[in-house]
């Protein structure tokens, strides 16, 4: 009796598989290092809060992921529209739908597009960008409270259009 080989694996099978196991391995790994710090004193307070609440307030620590999705997101838009995309950041930390850290927002899988095509990390931040996280930090917000902006040019997700517009600066628009 002959015995069946196994099916052959095409290369781009491989790469696919290859990428899954590493994927599995990294989100294993995230969990681990999660379940490590969660009852240890190596994360604050206020950390621990947001994480157990879903709420959270935004340090001044944060101006620096804040000012590289203001130059991601908004370079090119007019000052008022920096800071209001900062502040969607920090109106999401406050609210309770959306994960109490900066980080946690912004690196919540799908968020947001500069995080997914990689021009979170390569976009040039100027004092400009830090200025406008600056001042969403501080308070202003010209986005009157709101959750989501989006582009209304290149948007293709048909759920943003769902999202009721509060404001409108440059070429974005700003909803909840």
């Amino acid at each position: 009796m002959k015995q069946k080989k196994p099916p052959k694996v095409m290369a781009g099978q491989r790469w696919r598989l290859f990428l899954a196991a590493v994927l599995v391995l990294v989100v294993t790994g995230v969990g681990a290092y999660r379940h490590y710090l969660a009852p240890g004193s190596l994360i604050s307070p206020l950390e621990q809060r947001a994480q157990t609440s879903g709420m959270g307030e935004p340090i001044y620590d944060d101006v620096h992921l804040l000012s590289r999705m203001v130059a991601s997101e908004a370079r090119g838009e007019p000052y008022q529209g920096q800071v209001a995309v900062a502040a969607v950041i920090v109106n999401r930390v406050r609210s309770p739908k959306f994960p109490g850290t900066v980080a946690g927002v912004l690196f919540e899988p799908a968020a947001f597009e500069p995080v997914l095509n990689g021009t979170f990390w390569t976009a040039p931040v100027s004092e400009e960008h830090i200025r406008a996280a600056e001042q969403a930090l501080n308070g202003w917000d010209p986005s009157y409270g709101s959750l989501f902006f989006w582009n209304p040019a290149t948007a293709s997700s048909p759920w943003i259009w769902t999202r009721r517009i509060i404001t409108s600066i440059g070429q974005h628009v700003f909803g909840l």
